[in-house]
Formats: C-alpha cells, structure tokens, sequence
C-alpha cells in the first residue's frame, strides 16, 4: 500500500469479469489535513492508486499506469460523510497488457469512472 492507513479492504471479490471490492475511507488520516484543511475530499490521484493496488492484488504481481484513457471524476469524496466506497472494476490482458474499466460509487453515486491501461512492473 502506497498511502499507508489511508484506507482498509472491507470486502474482496474477484470474478471472471475483475473485482468487486469495498473499502472504507479513513477520514483522520494524515492527507486529509492538507487536501482540504477542515473540507476532506479524496484526491483523485489517491483513487486511482487505489484502484491500481485492488488491481495488482487480483493479479499477484506490481502494476505501472501507463494510460488513462478517460478519467471523470463526478463527485466529491468527502471520508467524513462517505468512507464507505464500492469499487467495481472489469479487466481485461491484451498483449501483455492490463485493461481497466472500473466505477467508484458511494451509495446511488457515481464519484468516479477510469478507463486505463496498466503493464507489468516486472
């Protein structure tokens, strides 16, 4: 993990599809104190990381973001109001590479979609 204890794994599950996974934000972490002094939002480059490591551990070996084809971030991530985040990812390997199509929702909201090609860090 990157940003340690910026957020804990509730649920895990993987499919033939990607993953599906629940986590819950720590809204008394370190990050939040800078991004924004008494308004936490979630960076989006934290979101992204998170996704990349939900990915890495579905597949068992380190990822490299090589592209992001589109990035909509449509709501703000507030960890006091909503930590609980659901995050569905779908993959897909072509030559050797990683593609990502994964939603970040927060109860009915959608907070994030990502469309992004990761290659092995290996």
């Amino acid at each position: 993990m990157l940003i340690e204890g910026l957020y804990t794994t509730e649920t895990f599950n993987k499919n033939e599809e990607g993953i599906s996974a629940l986590i819950k934000l720590n809204p008394k972490h370190e990050i939040f104190k800078g991004h924004f002094p008494g308004k936490p939002i979630m960076p989006g480059v934290c979101m992204i990381q998170i996704i990349k490591e939900l990915t890495e551990k579905s597949l068992g070996h380190d990822l490299f973001l090589s592209v992001a084809t589109n990035v909509k971030f449509m709501a703000i991530i507030n960890p006091e109001t909503d930590p609980i985040l659901l995050i569905d990812i779908n993959l897909s390997e072509i030559d050797g590479l990683i593609k990502v199509k994964s939603t970040t929702t927060f109860g009915e909201t959608v907070a994030l979609k990502l469309s992004a090609t990761f290659k092995s860090a290996v």
